[in-house]
């Protein structure tokens, strides 16, 4: 009689049930076939789960005849390792050599020739998924112990080798469940690297970086090398809201799935800070691949973006920013479906004016023909530029500013401006689904929670004659004015909100 084994597989970044069916048929000759769209992986388990049960004391598939493996649903790919210990554990139970009660039991893990068990990636969607499904208990490789404890309500149990699992199940050598884990434990004050006092000057800059922090607005600094773009950018994870459980999670999620969690730290508690080179790939940044994984602009999610040497990236990778920059989602389309990954991140762009950096310096004189500079600038395409809300130009400091000995505000002083902002956010949105911060209104939400005086009208239409503003340029400028009305506590936008909001778009 076939055996069944429950499991799991990630499709995106959640998890889906798979029951491993084990066959076994005495008669004939010795055939170990795997079905249910397995990958190259999976297919490679017969190996790795016959030298296991072998090296682990118990009678190997070789000497059993016919063994037929199936992942059910066969309209699902698998294709992770994960399967070794279901399958093994499956033909265990099909050939009588234990007995155990496999209901409300969830068992995944990578087995290695002499029956250890290594770790595997994607353990909290599984963990989730088995706290929606009201599964008792899930075994997991001990590495990944630490990070399905997170999820309270589902009993983890760390397993090392085969052996000692199947004497678990037979009632003998109990392992002992896994300590539940307390979240808030991980949420301790952060210390950054870079603060905001730490940059001299650059104040109209810096403030910008408060409103993009606060409202979740996208920003582009432009100057010359040495300006302190990079270092402006750096130091705006340190001014960011501190992360909620629910937003951890999220994020936890994407790097788990990615195989980037740190087995130290179970759970993402500081908002991701990536920044990937400008000779990255499509899919890196973007993601994908045969079976699609998060790239680049997923694990920022919830975080800060920063792509240094904006112009130098190539264009089909600037392009595909569109609909994350207006959705907040990635869509991976491949023949065998399509998979949608979250990206609501802060984009920090950073780029020089010119080829060689100085079309807008004072001092230094630039040795670009108008043409070169023309052809460098239209590499950021307008629908691109139409998409980031801040636009801030930023000058060299000179000597006598490097030298002052004046003191900034901190982060910690502007990041509590920021938190009170998110507050008002939060409670504005409170009956909205999805979202959290002002900069993912729409048109309509934008009519409902951004009134307008005639002053405020008159203002935006001399902005949107003089600037030749598209109509997604003047919704964005709306945005910036009510999340700067945020930051003042006020409940209407006024006149000089909407000033402040016109000074963060470039001249043309």
């Amino acid at each position: 009689m076939p055996s069944k084994i429950l499991s799991a597989a990630i499709v995106g970044l959640d998890s889906e049930t798979v029951e491993v069916e084990v066959d076994v048929l005495s008669q004939g000759l010795h055939n170990f076939t795997i079905v249910g769209l397995p990958d190259t992986s999976i297919k490679e388990s017969r190996d790795r789960v016959s030298s296991a049960l072998k090296n682990s004391g118990f009678k190997p598939p070789h000497q059993c005849g016919r063994i037929t493996v199936n992942l059910a649903p066969a309209n699902l790919p698998k294709n992770s390792p994960l399967y070794d210990l279901p399958i093994a554990l499956g033909f265990l139970l099909a050939t009588g050599q234990i007995d155990f009660d496999y209901r409300d039991k969830l068992f995944a893990g990578e087995l290695a020739l002499d029956g250890k068990i290594r770790p595997v990636q994607g353990i909290l969607p599984i963990a989730l998924m088995a706290q929606e499904k009201k599964i008792k208990e899930i075994f997991v490789p001990r590495a990944n112990a630490l990070e399905a404890s997170v999820i309270n309500k589902v009993d983890v149990i760390p397993v090392d080798n085969l052996f000692s699992l199947a004497q678990h199940l037979k009632g003998e050598n109990i392992i002992p469940f896994y300590f539940k884990t307390d979240p808030k434990k991980f949420f301790q004050k952060t210390d950054y690297l870079i603060d905001m006092s730490h940059i001299k000057g650059q104040e109209h800059a810096k403030r910008a970086l408060e409103i993009a922090a606060a409202g979740g607005h996208n920003i582009i600094l432009n100057g010359s090398p040495g300006s302190g773009k990079t270092l402006l950018a750096k130091a705006m994870p340190s001014i960011l809201p501190r992360l909620t459980l629910p937003e951890a999670l999220e994020i936890t999620k994407i790097f788990s799935v990615s195989g980037k969690l740190s087995k130290e730290t179970p759970l993402i508690t500081t908002r991701p800070f990536r920044s990937p080179h400008h000779s990255a790939s499509t899919v890196s940044l973007i993601g994908g691949g045969t079976y699609p994984k998060p790239g680049e602009i997923s694990l920022s999610h919830r975080g800060v973006l920063f792509l240094d040497e904006f112009a130098e990236f190539p264009k089909n990778i600037l392009e595909s920013l569109r609909q994350p920059l207006e959705d907040g989602v990635i869509t991976v389309s491949r023949a065998k479906g399509t998979t949608e990954f979250p990206a609501r991140f802060t984009l920090v762009a950073a780029m020089n004016p010119c080829p060689c950096g100085n079309a807008n310096d004072p001092e230094k004189l630039c040795s670009c023909t108008p043409a070169q500079i023309i052809r460098y600038q239209r590499k950021i395409s307008g629908p691109i530029l139409d998409r980031i809300d801040l636009q801030i130009n930023v000058t060299r400091l000179k000597f006598e500013k490097l030298q002052e000995d004046s003191t900034s505000e901190t982060s910690d002083i502007i990041r509590q401006r920021v938190e009170r902002a998110r507050k008002i956010q939060e409670k504005r949105f409170k009956n909205l689904d999805g979202i959290i911060t002002n900069s993912e209104m729409n048109s309509n939400q934008i009519k409902n929670f951004c009134p307008l005086d005639k002053d405020c009208i008159a203002l935006l239409r001399n902005a949107v004659s003089s600037m030749n503003l598209s109509a997604r340029a003047y919704y964005r400028l709306i945005k910036i004015a009510r999340t700067i009305a945020d930051l003042d506590q006020m409940e209407k936008i006024t006149p000089s909100h909407i000033a402040e909001a016109i000074q963060y778009r470039f001249k043309e």
